[in-house]
């Protein structure tokens, strides 16, 4: 029955149950407020989603986006403190969220270290550098200026900010997955890199492209959660590589590669989102809500693995 399913039919139907059920849970829910709330949180993990979108269509994973997000907290906390000028500093942070891919993609790419392994390696190193930087503390940059807190703390036509970059990457991911081929590489690779090698495609190219991709989405979210924090945290992003996985698969992203999309990711993110604020609302402790996104996790590669042909 779930092969014969549309993709996507499900998420959607999820979709509506969700908002159905939190509005009978509770009254606040639909409140402008908390909808501005549910939409600023499934901005601030989505771009996380989106990035790990890109690397999982090549049958990849990366487990360093958490870490990146602490780095660029802290280095950016810092940079500031010294008084750089904020579109310099932004720069710099994100050229490490792109370094830091450069170096998972070019283990993964070119010397064929599972991403698994590779990206592991990469997010224990990079918390580590975190925490030199930081001296195991926190970063306060006092006052941040306007043009750098509105990224992540200020409103467009009563929106948060953030809203309005996550659908800027959405746009731009879409087009680029869609309509270039650059795009029909990455679905070509993780649907079968052999044939996609024999077809004259650079494989090692477009897996080390991923992974800048990813890294750099990365760094954009560690920018925005320290423009709404006002602080640089090194144990800041512990576990958003989890968010950002559970935000593609749920979305339709094939963990076997080849299958997914930006439209899916964005809804993936709105599940996971909604969810969290009905536990909230419903009172539930932090540590019970980890269990409940584990159990999404299994359960979305469960279904998965029923739509794939068993040989």
């Amino acid at each position: 029955m779930m092969k014969k399913l549309p993709r996507g039919t499900g998420l959607a139907g999820a979709l509506i149950v969700l908002i159905i059920a939190a509005s009978l849970i509770s009254p606040h829910f639909l409140n402008p407020i908390n909808i501005l709330n549910v939409l600023r949180q499934v901005a601030l993990y989505g771009i996380l989603g989106i990035g790990m979108t890109f690397v999982i269509l090549t049958k990849g994973i990366d487990l360093s986006v958490g870490s990146i997000v602490a780095l660029v907290g802290v280095t950016g906390a810092v940079l500031m403190e010294q008084g750089m000028p904020v579109p310099l500093m932004v720069l710099i942070c994100l050229s490490i969220g792109a370094l830091v891919g450069c170096v998972n993609g070019f283990g993964v790419s070119h010397f064929r270290i599972p991403a698994f392994i590779m990206t592991l390696g990469c997010m224990v190193m990079v918390r580590g550098f975190a925490l030199m930087i930081a001296d195991g503390g926190t970063v306060n940059p006092g006052k941040l200026a306007d043009s750098f807190f509105v990224l992540g703390g200020g409103y467009m036509l009563g929106v948060p900010t953030p809203i309005y970059v996550f659908a800027i990457v959405c746009i731009i991911a879409a087009v680029v997955l869609s309509f270039t081929p650059f795009g029909r590489a990455i679905y070509a690779v993780g649907s079968n890199e052999e044939a996609a090698r024999l077809s004259g495609i650079n494989v090692p190219l477009v897996i080390f492209s991923v992974y800048i991709i990813c890294g750099v989405l990365a760094a954009l979210s560690g920018l925005i959660f320290l423009s709404r924090l006002s602080v640089g945290d090194p144990n800041s992003g512990l576990g958003l590589e989890l968010e950002a996985i559970t935000i593609a698969v749920i979305g339709g992203t094939s963990l076997f590669g080849g299958e997914g999309t930006v439209l899916g990711t964005v809804g993936g993110a709105m599940v996971l989102a909604i969810i969290a604020n009905i536990l909230n609302l419903a009172g539930v402790s932090p540590f019970s809500q980890q269990v409940v996104k584990g159990a999404i996790i299994v359960l979305a590669v469960l279904l998965e693995a029923g739509r794939k042909p068993r040989t």
